[in-house]
Protein backbone atom coordinates (compact mmCIF):
# COMPACT_ATOMS: atom_id res chain seq x y z
CA UNK A 1 0.00 0.00 0.00
CA UNK A 2 2.79 2.38 1.00
CA UNK A 3 4.68 1.79 -2.36
CA UNK A 4 1.31 2.32 -4.32
CA UNK A 5 1.29 5.80 -2.59
CA UNK A 6 4.83 6.76 -3.32
CA UNK A 7 4.19 5.97 -6.70
CA UNK A 8 1.36 7.88 -6.96
CA UNK A 9 2.11 10.87 -5.13
CA UNK A 10 6.06 11.04 -5.21
CA UNK A 11 8.24 10.52 -8.62
CA UNK A 12 10.93 8.98 -8.17
CA UNK A 13 10.63 8.60 -4.48
CA UNK A 14 13.04 5.99 -3.99
CA UNK A 15 16.14 9.14 -4.86
CA UNK A 16 15.72 10.53 -1.23
CA UNK A 17 18.90 12.45 -1.55
CA UNK A 18 17.05 14.39 -3.78
CA UNK A 19 15.40 17.86 -1.91
CA UNK A 20 12.62 18.17 -4.03
CA UNK A 21 11.87 14.28 -3.55
CA UNK A 22 12.32 14.54 0.59
CA UNK A 23 10.14 17.65 0.51
CA UNK A 24 7.13 15.36 -1.02
CA UNK A 25 7.96 13.02 1.34
CA UNK A 26 7.30 15.63 4.32
CA UNK A 27 4.14 17.14 2.37
CA UNK A 28 2.78 14.18 1.55
CA UNK A 29 3.18 12.47 5.23
CA UNK A 30 2.41 16.09 7.07
CA UNK A 31 -0.92 16.11 4.74
CA UNK A 32 -1.69 12.40 5.74
CA UNK A 33 -1.30 13.33 9.23
CA UNK A 34 -3.38 16.11 9.57
CA UNK A 35 -6.32 14.61 7.99
CA UNK A 36 -6.36 11.87 9.92
CA UNK A 37 -5.84 13.54 13.13
CA UNK A 38 -8.88 16.15 12.24
CA UNK A 39 -10.78 13.44 11.91
CA UNK A 40 -9.72 11.30 15.09
CA UNK A 41 -9.95 14.94 17.21
CA UNK A 42 -13.86 14.69 15.85
CA UNK A 43 -14.41 10.69 16.49
CA UNK A 44 -12.79 11.31 19.97
CA UNK A 45 -15.13 14.37 21.03
CA UNK A 46 -18.06 12.67 19.84
CA UNK A 47 -17.00 9.57 22.28
CA UNK A 48 -16.21 12.36 25.23
CA UNK A 49 -19.64 13.34 24.63
CA UNK A 50 -21.36 10.47 24.73
CA UNK A 51 -19.71 8.97 27.71
CA UNK A 52 -19.10 12.01 29.32
CA UNK A 53 -15.42 11.51 30.48
CA UNK A 54 -12.93 13.90 30.55
CA UNK A 55 -10.20 11.49 29.54
CA UNK A 56 -11.74 10.91 26.22
CA UNK A 57 -12.42 14.68 26.21
CA UNK A 58 -8.46 15.34 26.61
CA UNK A 59 -7.17 12.36 24.51
CA UNK A 60 -9.56 14.31 21.44
CA UNK A 61 -7.33 17.36 22.47
CA UNK A 62 -4.20 15.52 22.17
CA UNK A 63 -5.44 14.68 18.27
CA UNK A 64 -5.99 18.50 17.99
CA UNK A 65 -1.95 19.19 18.97
CA UNK A 66 -1.34 16.44 16.43
CA UNK A 67 -3.02 17.95 13.72
CA UNK A 68 -1.80 21.06 14.65
CA UNK A 69 2.10 19.25 14.81
CA UNK A 70 1.18 17.72 11.28
CA UNK A 71 0.91 21.60 10.09
CA UNK A 72 4.03 22.18 11.51
CA UNK A 73 5.95 19.26 9.45
CA UNK A 74 4.06 20.53 6.38
CA UNK A 75 5.57 23.73 7.05
CA UNK A 76 9.16 22.82 8.28
CA UNK A 77 9.54 20.57 4.85
CA UNK A 78 8.43 23.86 2.69
CA UNK A 79 10.74 26.15 3.96
CA UNK A 80 13.56 23.67 4.28
CA UNK A 81 12.95 23.27 0.48
CA UNK A 82 14.08 26.92 -0.56
CA UNK A 83 16.73 27.71 -2.23
CA UNK A 84 20.17 29.64 -0.77
CA UNK A 85 19.80 32.75 -0.79
CA UNK A 86 22.13 35.68 0.37
CA UNK A 87 21.44 35.32 4.15
CA UNK A 88 20.95 31.69 4.07
CA UNK A 89 23.93 30.81 1.54
CA UNK A 90 23.74 27.35 3.00
CA UNK A 91 19.93 26.69 2.51
CA UNK A 92 17.19 26.47 4.76
CA UNK A 93 17.39 22.41 5.73
CA UNK A 94 17.89 23.20 9.35
CA UNK A 95 14.49 24.31 9.26
CA UNK A 96 13.09 20.97 9.35
CA UNK A 97 14.93 20.16 12.22
CA UNK A 98 13.08 22.58 13.90
CA UNK A 99 10.24 21.25 12.76
CA UNK A 100 10.86 18.31 14.77
CA UNK A 101 11.68 20.00 17.75
CA UNK A 102 8.60 21.82 17.70
CA UNK A 103 6.53 18.50 17.42
CA UNK A 104 8.80 17.23 20.44
CA UNK A 105 7.41 20.45 22.78
CA UNK A 106 4.28 19.57 21.35
CA UNK A 107 4.24 16.08 22.55
CA UNK A 108 5.70 17.45 25.99
CA UNK A 109 2.87 19.71 26.20
CA UNK A 110 0.37 17.23 25.72
CA UNK A 111 2.07 14.79 28.29
CA UNK A 112 2.35 17.76 30.74
CA UNK A 113 -1.50 18.83 30.98
CA UNK A 114 -2.62 15.05 30.65
CA UNK A 115 -0.45 14.31 34.00
CA UNK A 116 -2.61 17.70 35.15
CA UNK A 117 -5.98 16.06 34.27
CA UNK A 118 -4.96 12.50 35.94
CA UNK A 119 -4.12 13.79 39.10
CA UNK A 120 -6.86 16.11 39.20
CA UNK A 121 -9.48 12.93 38.36
CA UNK A 122 -7.18 10.78 41.22
CA UNK A 123 -8.13 13.88 43.68
CA UNK A 124 -12.38 13.99 42.56
CA UNK A 125 -12.68 10.56 41.14
CA UNK A 126 -16.50 10.42 38.94
CA UNK A 127 -17.85 7.60 37.16
CA UNK A 128 -18.44 7.74 33.15
CA UNK A 129 -20.53 5.84 31.05
CA UNK A 130 -19.48 3.09 28.61
CA UNK A 131 -21.62 2.54 25.44
CA UNK A 132 -21.00 0.20 22.40
CA UNK A 133 -20.17 3.07 20.30
CA UNK A 134 -18.20 4.39 22.60
CA UNK A 135 -15.82 1.57 22.92
CA UNK A 136 -16.10 1.52 19.04
CA UNK A 137 -14.93 5.12 18.33
CA UNK A 138 -11.68 4.72 20.71
CA UNK A 139 -11.12 1.14 19.39
CA UNK A 140 -11.22 2.76 15.81
CA UNK A 141 -9.07 5.24 16.68
CA UNK A 142 -6.57 3.23 18.10
CA UNK A 143 -6.23 1.34 14.83
CA UNK A 144 -5.85 4.52 13.03
CA UNK A 145 -2.87 5.86 15.53
CA UNK A 146 -1.31 2.29 14.87
CA UNK A 147 -1.08 2.27 10.91
CA UNK A 148 0.05 6.36 11.52
CA UNK A 149 2.96 5.12 13.98
CA UNK A 150 3.94 2.76 11.23
CA UNK A 151 3.36 4.95 8.22
CA UNK A 152 5.21 8.39 9.79
CA UNK A 153 8.22 5.30 10.88
CA UNK A 154 8.75 4.23 7.29
CA UNK A 155 8.20 7.61 5.49
CA UNK A 156 10.74 8.96 8.68
CA UNK A 157 13.28 5.84 7.78
CA UNK A 158 13.39 6.34 4.05
CA UNK A 159 13.39 9.92 3.74
CA UNK A 160 15.89 10.15 6.83
CA UNK A 161 13.81 12.35 8.77
CA UNK A 162 14.15 13.23 12.13
CA UNK A 163 10.58 15.59 11.94
CA UNK A 164 8.84 12.51 10.71
CA UNK A 165 10.71 10.22 12.77
CA UNK A 166 8.90 12.17 15.85
CA UNK A 167 5.62 12.27 14.66
CA UNK A 168 5.49 8.59 14.49
CA UNK A 169 7.06 8.26 18.28
CA UNK A 170 3.89 10.93 18.91
CA UNK A 171 1.42 8.60 17.25
CA UNK A 172 2.75 5.65 19.30
CA UNK A 173 2.48 7.31 21.80
CA UNK A 174 -1.12 8.22 21.77
CA UNK A 175 -2.08 4.44 21.16
CA UNK A 176 -1.04 4.06 24.47
CA UNK A 177 -2.95 7.10 26.01
CA UNK A 178 -6.13 6.07 24.13
CA UNK A 179 -5.69 2.78 25.05
CA UNK A 180 -5.12 3.57 28.88
CA UNK A 181 -8.08 5.93 28.75
CA UNK A 182 -9.89 2.67 27.13
CA UNK A 183 -8.65 0.22 30.07
CA UNK A 184 -9.75 3.31 32.78
CA UNK A 185 -13.18 3.46 31.46
CA UNK A 186 -13.90 0.00 31.43
CA UNK A 187 -12.60 -1.10 34.72
CA UNK A 188 -14.96 2.00 36.00
CA UNK A 189 -17.89 0.28 34.60
CA UNK A 190 -17.29 -3.14 34.97
CA UNK A 191 -15.12 -3.67 38.03
CA UNK A 192 -16.11 0.15 39.49
CA UNK A 193 -13.09 1.08 40.62
CA UNK A 194 -11.54 4.43 39.42
CA UNK A 195 -8.67 3.55 37.75
CA UNK A 196 -8.59 6.39 34.88
CA UNK A 197 -6.23 8.68 36.98
CA UNK A 198 -3.78 6.54 37.56
CA UNK A 199 -3.43 5.22 34.19
CA UNK A 200 -3.75 8.22 32.64
CA UNK A 201 -1.00 9.71 35.04
CA UNK A 202 1.30 6.40 33.71
CA UNK A 203 0.59 7.26 30.19
CA UNK A 204 1.52 10.94 31.31
CA UNK A 205 4.94 9.90 31.93
CA UNK A 206 5.39 7.76 28.91
CA UNK A 207 4.44 10.52 26.64
CA UNK A 208 6.96 13.29 28.40
CA UNK A 209 10.07 10.41 28.26
CA UNK A 210 9.13 10.39 24.27
CA UNK A 211 8.29 13.75 23.73
CA UNK A 212 11.98 14.83 25.39
CA UNK A 213 13.76 11.79 23.60
CA UNK A 214 12.01 12.68 20.04
CA UNK A 215 13.92 16.88 21.11
CA UNK A 216 17.41 14.94 21.75
CA UNK A 217 16.63 13.47 18.32
CA UNK A 218 16.10 16.55 16.61
CA UNK A 219 18.69 18.82 18.81
CA UNK A 220 21.79 16.49 18.71
CA UNK A 221 21.58 17.38 14.39
CA UNK A 222 21.15 21.56 15.03
CA UNK A 223 24.03 21.73 17.80
CA UNK A 224 26.50 18.93 15.66
CA UNK A 225 27.57 15.33 15.71
CA UNK A 226 29.90 13.27 14.48
CA UNK A 227 29.55 11.61 11.48
CA UNK A 228 28.67 8.02 11.21
CA UNK A 229 31.55 6.05 11.61
CA UNK A 230 30.28 3.34 8.60
CA UNK A 231 30.37 6.35 6.20
CA UNK A 232 33.77 8.22 7.18
CA UNK A 233 35.02 4.54 6.06
CA UNK A 234 33.58 4.39 2.91
CA UNK A 235 34.26 8.19 2.18
CA UNK A 236 38.15 7.37 3.12
CA UNK A 237 37.85 4.50 0.97
CA UNK A 238 36.74 6.28 -1.97
CA UNK A 239 39.18 8.76 -1.55
CA UNK A 240 42.12 6.50 -0.59
CA UNK A 241 41.42 4.35 -4.19
CA UNK A 242 43.36 6.08 -6.51
CA UNK A 243 46.93 5.22 -5.75
CA UNK A 244 48.42 8.59 -5.69
CA UNK A 245 46.48 9.36 -2.36
CA UNK A 246 48.76 8.03 0.36
CA UNK A 247 46.51 9.23 3.74
CA UNK A 248 43.24 11.17 4.32
CA UNK A 249 43.14 13.26 7.45
CA UNK A 250 41.40 16.02 9.06
CA UNK A 251 37.41 14.96 7.45
CA UNK A 252 35.11 17.23 8.43
CA UNK A 253 31.42 16.93 7.78
CA UNK A 254 28.47 20.30 8.06
CA UNK A 255 24.79 19.26 7.95
CA UNK A 256 23.13 22.01 7.26
CA UNK A 257 20.09 19.94 6.82
CA UNK A 258 19.29 16.69 4.88
CA UNK A 259 20.68 16.49 1.87
CA UNK A 260 21.97 19.49 2.45
CA UNK A 261 26.07 18.53 3.79
CA UNK A 262 29.13 19.75 3.17
CA UNK A 263 32.65 17.92 3.87
CA UNK A 264 36.10 18.93 3.64
CA UNK A 265 39.30 16.33 4.10
CA UNK A 266 43.14 16.92 3.93
CA UNK A 267 44.60 14.32 1.13
CA UNK A 268 48.17 13.33 1.18
CA UNK A 269 50.14 13.15 -1.96
CA UNK A 270 53.68 12.73 -2.84
CA UNK A 271 55.67 15.80 -2.93
CA UNK A 272 57.13 14.79 -6.14
CA UNK A 273 53.66 14.20 -7.86
CA UNK A 274 52.43 16.43 -10.66
CA UNK A 275 49.97 19.09 -9.05
CA UNK A 276 47.84 18.82 -12.66
CA UNK A 277 47.46 15.06 -12.54
CA UNK A 278 46.65 15.12 -8.85
CA UNK A 279 44.27 17.98 -8.67
CA UNK A 280 42.40 15.85 -11.30
CA UNK A 281 42.65 13.29 -8.93
CA UNK A 282 40.59 15.15 -6.09
CA UNK A 283 38.61 16.66 -8.42
CA UNK A 284 37.01 13.37 -9.29
CA UNK A 285 36.92 11.88 -6.17
CA UNK A 286 35.07 15.16 -5.33
CA UNK A 287 32.03 14.05 -7.70
CA UNK A 288 32.10 11.12 -6.42
CA UNK A 289 31.35 11.96 -3.30
CA UNK A 290 28.87 14.04 -4.47
CA UNK A 291 26.99 11.35 -6.58
CA UNK A 292 27.21 8.58 -3.71
CA UNK A 293 26.76 10.26 -0.32
CA UNK A 294 25.05 13.89 -1.91
CA UNK A 295 27.85 15.64 -0.34
CA UNK A 296 29.78 19.10 -1.63
CA UNK A 297 33.06 18.09 -0.90
CA UNK A 298 35.88 19.82 -0.78
CA UNK A 299 39.76 18.14 -0.71
CA UNK A 300 42.88 20.14 0.39
CA UNK A 301 45.85 18.34 -1.04
CA UNK A 302 49.19 17.52 1.38
CA UNK A 303 52.36 17.13 -0.26
CA UNK A 304 54.21 14.20 1.65
CA UNK A 305 58.02 13.79 1.62
CA UNK A 306 58.85 10.02 0.91
CA UNK A 307 62.44 8.28 0.37
CA UNK A 308 64.21 10.27 3.54
CA UNK A 309 65.08 7.75 5.97
CA UNK A 310 65.45 10.29 8.66
CA UNK A 311 62.17 12.17 8.17
CA UNK A 312 60.61 8.39 8.04
CA UNK A 313 62.75 7.52 11.55
CA UNK A 314 61.05 10.52 13.18
CA UNK A 315 58.03 10.20 12.27
CA UNK A 316 57.91 6.99 13.54
CA UNK A 317 58.79 7.74 16.69
CA UNK A 318 56.74 10.56 16.87
CA UNK A 319 53.68 7.97 16.28
CA UNK A 320 54.80 5.39 18.67
CA UNK A 321 55.35 8.36 21.54
CA UNK A 322 51.92 9.73 20.83
CA UNK A 323 50.32 5.88 20.72
CA UNK A 324 51.53 5.66 24.70
CA UNK A 325 50.09 8.58 25.58
CA UNK A 326 46.49 6.78 23.39
CA UNK A 327 46.21 4.38 21.43
CA UNK A 328 44.27 6.19 19.29
CA UNK A 329 46.48 9.01 18.80
CA UNK A 330 47.56 9.93 14.79
CA UNK A 331 49.77 12.12 13.39
CA UNK A 332 49.75 13.77 10.08
CA UNK A 333 51.21 16.70 8.12
CA UNK A 334 54.59 15.39 9.51
CA UNK A 335 57.56 18.07 7.52
CA UNK A 336 61.59 17.99 8.83
CA UNK A 337 63.20 21.37 8.11
CA UNK A 338 66.68 22.83 8.83
CA UNK A 339 67.89 23.21 12.50
CA UNK A 340 66.66 20.03 13.67
CA UNK A 341 63.03 21.74 12.98
CA UNK A 342 60.14 18.90 12.78
CA UNK A 343 56.45 19.85 12.48
CA UNK A 344 53.18 17.34 12.48
CA UNK A 345 49.52 17.53 13.88
CA UNK A 346 48.50 15.15 16.71
CA UNK A 347 45.00 14.05 17.09
CA UNK A 348 43.85 13.09 19.89
CA UNK A 349 40.59 11.75 20.98
CA UNK A 350 37.92 13.79 22.77
CA UNK A 351 38.21 11.62 26.24
CA UNK A 352 41.27 11.86 26.80
CA UNK A 353 41.99 14.07 29.61
CA UNK A 354 44.92 16.22 28.78
CA UNK A 355 44.65 19.79 28.09
CA UNK A 356 45.97 20.80 24.01
CA UNK A 357 48.38 22.38 25.70
CA UNK A 358 49.27 19.33 27.72
CA UNK A 359 49.80 16.82 25.03
CA UNK A 360 52.08 19.43 23.42
CA UNK A 361 54.29 19.87 26.07
CA UNK A 362 54.30 16.09 27.23
CA UNK A 363 54.71 14.97 23.66
CA UNK A 364 57.70 17.95 22.91
CA UNK A 365 59.50 16.77 26.07
CA UNK A 366 58.91 12.88 24.92
CA UNK A 367 60.82 13.62 21.66
CA UNK A 368 63.35 16.11 22.83
CA UNK A 369 64.39 13.40 25.55
CA UNK A 370 65.08 10.75 22.85
CA UNK A 371 66.37 13.47 20.11
CA UNK A 372 68.24 16.07 21.92
CA UNK A 373 68.76 18.40 18.27
CA UNK A 374 65.13 17.54 17.67
CA UNK A 375 62.99 21.41 17.84
CA UNK A 376 59.11 20.13 17.76
CA UNK A 377 56.64 22.45 16.67
CA UNK A 378 53.12 20.83 17.26
CA UNK A 379 49.25 21.07 16.69
CA UNK A 380 46.85 19.57 18.60
CA UNK A 381 43.46 18.19 17.16
CA UNK A 382 40.79 16.20 18.66
CA UNK A 383 38.95 13.73 16.61
CA UNK A 384 35.44 13.72 15.77
CA UNK A 385 35.28 10.37 14.46
CA UNK A 386 34.77 7.48 16.83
Amino acid sequence: MLEALLRRFIPHYQDTHDPIVRERYGLLAGGVGLGLNLFLFAVKLLAGVLTGAISVTADAFNNLSDAAGSAVTLAGFKLASQRADERHPFGHGRVEYLAGLGVSLLILLVGVELGRGSLEKILHPAPAALGPLAVGLLALSILVKLWMGWFYGEMGRRAQSTALAAAGADARSDVLATSAVLAGLAASHFLHIQLDGWLGLLVAALILRTGWSAARDTLDPLLGTPPDPAMVADIEALILSDPQILGVHDLVIHDYGPGRRMMSAHAEVPATGSLVALHGVVDQAERELARRFGLEAVIHLDPVEQGDPQSDRLRALAESLAREMDPAATIHDFRRGGGGAVSFDVVMPYDVALSDGQVRDTLTQKLMEREPDCRPVIQVDRSHVL
